[in-house]
């Protein structure tokens, strides 16, 4: 398969997601419950999991899935899906408007497409190697910004014990006074804006994979860098995100270093 078909299949199960989380937003009967770690999970996001499971069971039985819901089904081609059902399950049960559906796609362990798509923003994102990057349809760029004091920087955190692990709030809020401008959004639209250029610099000190894994062939496509906050590339392995238009990767890293 290749990635104009993955990308296409990928809308379609973004199309099966949106019917579904779209329908069950501020509903007053939705059904919350704690995982273990302690996160709200939702009913839709387990509903969004099973529907993209059975529809890539049915047409793309080689394909391994990893979903933050139901974890991994491993099989034996070289693709496969990472699936986020719901970024931002906290925003969607509190009724905010920011949550997306996250759909990542490796080929022989290589991030090669995601999209993303959060209907309830009216907005959807797609990316990969050779296939340019887009919202909505509409090509997207990282912006030209090359100074630290004419940047737009956007962080967010849930925590106070995540604004003080290894110091990075301090370090975060230090960054933020050497910017021009500082606005607080999180989750995957905060790295998204700056793969459209409309900020600079996104921070994210804690995610997991499925957070990451649509974003990174986005971000490339637009031109954006990105890293963990101590510098790695290691996409499966990366704990952490920092995105930039690239001309202000290495200030913001060395800005965030834990010295």
């Amino acid at each position: 398969m290749d990635d104009e078909s993955l990308l296409a299949l990928a809308l379609e199960l973004a199309d099966t997601s949106d019917a579904i989380t779209v329908s069950r937003f501020r509903a007053s009967d939705l059904v919350v419950e704690t995982k273990p770690d302690l996160t709200p999970v939702s009913e839709a996001d387990q509903a969004v999991e099973r529907a993209i499971r059975a529809r890539l069971a049915e047409i793309a039985p080689d394909h391994s899935v990893l979903g933050e819901e139901y974890g991994e089904t491993e099989a034996a081609g070289e693709f496969r899906w990472i699936v986020d059902p719901i970024d931002g399950t906290k925003n969607y049960v509190r009724g905010v408007p920011i949550w997306a559906t996250l759909l990542g796609i490796e080929h022989l362990g290589e991030l090669v497409v995601g999209v993303v798509s959060a209907p309830a923003l009216g907005a959807r994102w797609w990316g990969g190697r050779g296939l340019g990057a887009f919202r909505n349809g509409e090509p997207i760029h990282a912006s030209k910004v090359a100074a630290l004091e004419d940047a737009q920087l956007t962080f967010a955190w849930d925590t106070a014990d995540r604004f003080i692990d290894g110091g990075i709030g301090n370090r975060l809020l230090a960054l933020s006074h050497r910017c021009w401008r500082t606005r607080g959004i999180g989750d995957f639209w905060q790295h998204l804006m700056v793969a459209e250029g409309a900020f600079d610099i996104s921070c994210d000190p804690i995610l997991n994979y499925w957070d990451l894994a649509a974003l990174v062939p986005i971000l490339e496509a637009s031109g954006a860098l990105w890293s963990t906050v101590d510098g790695s590339t290691d996409a499966r392995r990366a704990d952490s995100l920092v995105c930039t238009n690239g001309l202000l990767h290495d200030a913001a890293l060395a800005a965030l270093a834990n010295r």
